[in-house]
């Protein structure tokens, strides 16, 4: 590295105890700019003694930060909220500079965790639970959901705002403590979230930040003093953190790889799909795990979808994230460009058409950068790597099949059930598509159908590891362990002791 670019290279920090904490392990990651192709940060690498640190300062806030009224933690998040807000703008750039989105994307993501944040400011009302008065002659009985204790994030490199807010937004709402393990590879924005999150007058301790990689996760999750761990990754990772965290008698929650089809039926208006499908496909790269992989084109419609979409992919306007008027941003990284090519060879070694190809594309300006052209695939198999594997690059793969039902039996024999989508004017269709598709979350003419924030994502089969989905009310009870409590007064035991089962009366 030159000298020029030694100074302008960030140094970054853990965020331990309501304070950034200088990495003490002197390890330390390169964090690159995927549109200059250089290393424009380094962010340190925990060591054992660094996460023993992050740990017990959320074991030493979790006894008076539970008891916390929820109305009093609802406040907080509303301050929370208003500085999300002030901050969107410089968190959004935060975003792109270390991922590489285009900065209204990163904008949008921005808007996307502030829902959580404003979803979590309901947990007065989240938190009720039941009452039942006389549930058996002279008892009353109601129950409780209490926090776990200390929680654990670890978190993926394509959303950094977003998926931390999923996870220890709903966590602290619920009367825990947190530990944010962000990817090494978009560390910035997590730091400036822990920053916020103490200005708006949550205590020392209830939020932390420590970074590395592997060694990292597999402390945490070993750790005796962690109760709960939620993390997104590809499905490898996530099974072995699902496994690996339950075993050790954790509450896990573990979202994996996603291939997320697309089903287009004859009867569809092509103009609205095509540019769902563009969008869905190319937006962020395809570094999205609600991405549309595939398309399924059912019957006759195989042909003009792909004589519409090829020209729209050729058209893509690709470019640094943070200039206007673009379509797609680069890759996160020289390595999974490196990847993503290998896909497009062996799709095009498997025998797929390669209709678009998007390999050898370069930005002016920018030619260090990690830039990909969008790539289109006809007349793949399903046998083939590039159906069968998640890509997560802007690598689009067209399917045809007869009909409906081969269009369903297609998806669900797929191991991985992250989303799915149908474009059709036929509600009949659509009613049944939704009832037997066996995936987590369906769009009907609706592509990427990310939920709301106060319902839940996850998905189903090697997409998700665990009984929980992510946000909204599965949050609540993924955070909260279930109390049933049953009471009776002095004056109804005067009997004395009495041997019968009690009964409803």
């Amino acid at each position: 590295m030159n000298q020029a670019n030694q100074s302008a290279v960030r140094e970054l920090s853990h965020f331990i105890d309501g304070q950034r904490a200088a990495g003490a392990s002197g390890q330390f990651a390169d964090v690159f700019d995927p549109a200059q192709g250089r290393v424009s940060a380094r962010v340190p690498v925990a060591n054992v003694a660094e996460v023993d640190a992050a740990v017990a300062a959320a074991k030493a806030a979790f006894p008076a930060w539970s008891e916390t009224a929820p109305l009093k933690r609802a406040r907080l998040m509303f301050k929370f909220k208003e500085l999300l807000e002030a901050h969107a703008d410089e968190l959004a750039e935060l975003i792109t500079r270390d991922h590489g989105k285009l900065f209204e994307d990163a904008k949008g993501e921005v808007v996307r965790g502030i829902e959580i944040v404003e979803f979590a400011c309901g947990i007065p009302n989240l938190l009720k639970t039941d009452f039942t008065d006389q549930s058996v002659g002279g008892m009353d009985a109601w129950n409780l959901r209490q926090p776990v204790g200390v929680a654990v994030g670890v978190t993926p490199f394509n959303f950094p705002v977003v998926v931390p807010c999923w996870m220890f937004v709903m966590a602290a709402a619920t009367g825990n403590t947190f530990i944010l393990k962000p990817s090494e590879r978009t560390p910035s924005a997590s730091i400036r979230l822990a920053e916020l999150f103490i200005e708006a007058g949550f205590p020392k301790g209830v939020f932390n930040v420590v970074h590395g990689s592997k060694a990292v996760v597999d402390a945490l999750m070993g750790h005796p003093d962690v109760a709960a761990i939620s993390a997104v990754a590809s499905t490898p990772v996530a099974e072995y953190i699902y496994s690996e965290s339950a075993k050790r008698g954790k509450r896990v929650q573990a979202l994996g790889s996603a291939k997320n089809h697309l089903v287009v039926m004859p009867d569809a208006n092509l103009n609205q799909t095509v540019e769902a499908v563009i969008n869905s496909a190319y937006g962020s790269a395809g570094e999205r795990c609600m991405a549309t992989s595939v398309v399924v084109a059912v019957g006759s419609v195989g042909d003009e979808l792909i004589e519409r979409l090829a020209p729209r992919v050729r058209s893509l306007r690709i470019g640094d994230g943070m200039e206007p008027d673009l379509d797609m941003g680069p890759l996160i990284s020289d390595t999974h460009r490196a990847k993503v090519l290998g896909y497009i060879e062996a799709g095009v070694a498997a025998g797929a058409r390669l209709v678009v190809d998007g390999r050898g594309h370069t930005v002016a300006g920018h030619e260090a950068g990690f830039f990909l052209g969008g790539s289109l695939f006809d007349d793949v198999k399903p046998d083939m790597r590039i159906y069968r594997e998640e890509i997560f690059g802007p690598v689009l793969s067209v399917v045809r099949v007869p009909d409906l039902a081969s269009a369903i039996a297609l998806v669900n024999a797929h191991e991985l059930g992250n989303c799915v989508s149908l474009f059709t004017s036929d509600g009949s269709a659509a009613r049944a598509f939704s009832r037997q598709i066996q995936v987590g979350m369906v769009g009907i003419n609706v592509p990427s159908p990310v939920p709301s924030a106060w319902h839940s994502f996850g998905g189903w089969k090697r997409s998700l590891f665990g009984d929980h989905h992510a946000y909204g009310e599965e949050a609540v009870r993924f955070y909260t362990r279930y109390k049933s409590v049953m009471q009776r007064w002095p004056d109804s035991i005067s009997k004395g002791a009495e041997f019968a089962m009690p009964v409803a009366r």
